[in-house]
């Protein structure tokens, strides 16, 4: 009796060892592949506790999440002969367990081979600007690229992104200068366009002050008192054209008489003054002589 009862835990025990051996746990992002004899059997298990024979099926898990692959960087030409060099990543994940292991031998590897010989090519027919500044353009480019060969491999490609891209020393520099340039261009047309844009003010304010007199006097005096409010030691104040015009006529007037003659002048003063009258010359009448007889 006690010898039957030994034999029942010894195949009891043995039952509990196999049946552990042949339970598996299959995570949530996870799905779990049987092969039997070799073979793949049924489809992929799903999240959970699975049952398998041991010693005749062997399950292979295969992650059902994102990948993230950086992409080394890549030394290239571009297409109007500049030198770079550009990394890049690429987001990828599974979408058939059965295709990502049994298509190909190790699909991380080959997904990076792809991504690289695809940036290197993306770099080879794109230029330097292209590169720069349409990163959107090229990373849709690439990522068809790349999603071509990845769909027979069970595998979706979900993003790809231009990380960096490195260019020579004496790009950066020859780009610099270029921007510096650019910028110093701007700020010349625009000091030209305000210049022009003050010039036709002043013509419209100089046509309305000349309608006006007075605004210029009153232009004036808001000029000394925006001086004035600097406390400055000495004032600066702006003579009028117009003064220099009158003090100009009035100059002219003063020489013309001082060079005439004193007796002409005083002459034209006692003319206009009525104190001497005019000279008046008369003429001695004719006489007829008398005969005396007739």
């Amino acid at each position: 009796m006690e010898s039957m009862l030994y034999a029942l835990i010894v195949v009891v025990v043995l039952l509990g060892t196999l049946a552990s051996a042949g339970l598996r746990v299959v995570r949530q992002y996870e799905r779990g592949l049987v092969f039997r004899f070799g073979r793949v059997h049924r489809a992929p298990r799903e999240p959970g506790l699975a049952l398998i024979i041991p010693g005749v099926d062997h399950m292979r898990k295969v992650n059902m999440q994102i990948v993230t692959l950086p992409v080394p960087a890549q030394d290239g030409i571009t297409k109007d002969n500049v030198t770079v060099r550009v990394d890049a990543v690429v987001y990828f994940k599974v979408i058939d367990p059965v295709q990502a292991i049994v298509g190909v031998e190790n699909y991380r590897f080959a997904m990076l081979q792809v991504a690289q010989s695809s940036l290197r090519r993306i770099i080879g027919e794109s230029s330097l600007d292209d590169l720069l500044s349409n990163r959107q353009r090229l990373n849709e480019g690439l990522e068809i690229m790349i999603d071509s060969p990845a769909l027979g491999w069970g595998i979706h490609i979900d993003r790809v992104e231009i990380k960096d891209v490195a260019l020579p020393e004496a790009m950066k520099r020859a780009m610099s200068r270029q921007a510096e340039a650019e910028r110093e261009r701007r700020g010349r047309v625009i000091v030209a366009e305000g210049e022009m844009q003050a010039s036709e003010k002043l013509v419209q304010a100089a046509e309305r002050m000349a309608d006006t007199p007075s605004a210029l006097q009153l232009r004036l005096l808001e000029t000394v008192v925006e001086v004035a409010a600097e406390k400055n030691s000495t004032l600066v104040l702006p003579f009028p054209v117009e003064l220099l015009r009158f003090l100009e006529s009035s100059t002219v007037a003063a020489k013309t008489r001082s060079s005439t003659p004193k007796s002409e002048r005083d002459g034209q003063h006692n003319v206009e003054s009525g104190d001497i009258a005019p000279k008046t010359t008369s003429l001695p009448a004719e006489t007829n002589p008398v005969k005396h007889g007739e």
